[in-house]
């Protein structure tokens, strides 16, 4: 199985390649990228870069260029506080976008860029305990006063990217798997990461670490279903 695995903030692949000191790194045409072959697995990493922009087009690119047969975003993601807890490994179903802002007409912005997950191809028992939900996405940190919109909407966490990379491989029929780690958590008051960038940066390194242990195994899930 050809296996393409995006990270997609700058903390994060940081964290990969001290986690992969041997990785030979690469550029591409988004950042830098590595092959790494993980438990019998032979993987191709790349650095996508943070953001909707950034993950729109090296999903696009992926698909065209690489041709894999499974995309997977590993990463972090801030955490509703009160509906999961700090280290939980979400499973990502459902996407939506929160920061269009559209005042000319009543255009559905939420429901036009959301994306549900075709995970059809992922059988179950997982190999390991996740959180499946909905995850809000947008080009910003999560706003404490935006907490409860989110709630509202059904999502149990947000981050930058997954909602423009989910958009993107439904458009080409791409699968998908995006599993995110809670590294900090935000109330409708305050986020515990914010002004604290080391927090972050630490619980980062936790997060790639374990999501990386896990990989393997989800992998031999994945292939148990597509290859019987």
């Amino acid at each position: 199985m050809k296996t393409v695995v995006l990270i997609s903030a700058i903390a994060e692949w940081k964290a990969v390649k001290e986690i992969f000191p041997q990785l030979k790194v690469e550029n591409s045409v988004y950042g830098e990228s590595a092959n790494l072959h993980l438990a019998g697995y032979d993987l191709k990493l790349y650095h996508s870069g943070w953001g909707k922009i950034a993950s729109a087009g090296m999903m696009q690119y992926v698909t065209d260029h690489d041709q894999p047969d499974l995309v997977v975003n590993l990463g972090t993601c801030g955490g509703f506080e009160g509906l999961v807890n700090q280290g939980d490994v979400i499973l990502v179903e459902r996407t939506f976008i929160y920061d269009i802002v559209e005042l000319m007409g009543d255009l559905n912005i939420i429901d036009y860029y959301a994306s549900t997950l075709d995970l059809s191809w992922l059988p179950k028992p997982y190999p390991h305990p996740v959180r499946p939900g909905m995850i809000a996405s947008a080009d910003s940190d999560l706003p404490p006063n935006k907490i409860a919109f989110l709630k509202k909407h059904g999502a149990i966490v947000g981050d930058w990217e997954s909602g423009a990379l989910a958009w993107v491989a439904a458009k080409n029929k791409q699968k998908l798997l995006i599993l995110r780690g809670v590294s900090d958590l935000v109330s409708e008051v305050e986020g515990e990461a914010y002004d604290n960038l080391a927090l972050f940066e630490e619980r980062t390194k936790g997060v790639m670490r374990e999501l990386f242990r896990q990989l393997p195994d989800w992998l031999k899930t994945s292939d148990s279903h597509l290859y019987p």
